[in-house]
C-alpha cells in the first residue's frame, strides 16, 4: 500500500465522481437507501470543496481510491444540536465530509482520520441515520455521539465529535 492523501485537482473530477457513485453502490448494498440521492454529491459541490481548499484525494498506487471534503469551522448546520450537545462547543473545529471510497479498497476512514488529526485535534462529522458503515467507523475511532443536526434542506443526521488533547 502506498497510500497518499493531497488536494484534489479539478482534472481529476472523473475520478471522483467515479469514487461517489461507488460508494452510493456500498451504502445501498448495506441498506443505507436514502443518503446521497437526487445527485448529491455533484461536481459542483465538489468543485466548491476545492475552492474553500478542502477537497482531498485518496490516491493509492497512483490511482484515486477515495475522497474526503475536511473543512474548517464554523459550519452553518452545526450552529444547533438537538438531544444532545458537542463534546466541545468553544473552540474552531474542522468538519469531514463526503468520505467515499472504491468497495476494493479498505482502511480509507482510518487513513483520512490519520490526516485529518494531524491538521486539528477537534473534528465533528455528522451521517445519515441508515449509514451503519459510518456509524461504526466513527465509535471505532473515538467518536461521540453528540446528538441530531439538521441540513439546510431540512434532513436530519447523526452528530459526532472527537476531540483530542492539545499536544504539548
Amino acid at each position: 500500500m502506498n497510500r497518499i492523501i493531497r488536494e484534489a485537482k479539478p482534472a481529476e473530477i472523473p475520478e471522483i465522481m467515479q469514487v461517489m457513485v461507488a460508494a452510493k453502490g456500498i451504502m445501498r448494498q448495506s441498506g443505507n437507501r436514502h443518503q446521497w440521492g437526487d445527485g448529491y454529491p455533484s461536481e459542483t459541490i465538489i468543485l466548491s470543496d476545492m475552492a474553500r481548499r478542502g477537497a482531498f484525494v485518496v490516491e493509492d498506487g497512483g490511482r484515486v481510491v477515495g475522497y474526503f471534503a475536511f473543512l474548517p469551522s464554523p459550519d452553518p448546520t452545526y450552529l444547533n444540536i438537538y438531544e444532545g450537545k458537542w463534546v466541545d462547543d468553544s473552540r474552531p473545529y474542522h468538519v469531514v465530509h463526503r468520505i467515499a471510497s472504491l468497495p476494493d479498497v479498505h482502511g480509507i476512514f482510518a487513513s483520512v482520520m490519520e490526516f485529518c488529526l494531524s491538521h486539528d485535534r477537534n473534528i465533528r462529522v455528522d451521517t445519515h441515520r441508515d449509514n451503519q458503515i459510518m456509524q461504526h467507523n466513527l465509535l471505532k475511532h473515538g467518536f461521540v455521539y453528540c446528538g441530531i443536526i439538521y441540513l439546510l434542506s431540512g434532513d436530519e443526521r447523526l452528530a459526532y465529535q472527537l476531540v483530542l488533547p492539545e499536544a504539548i
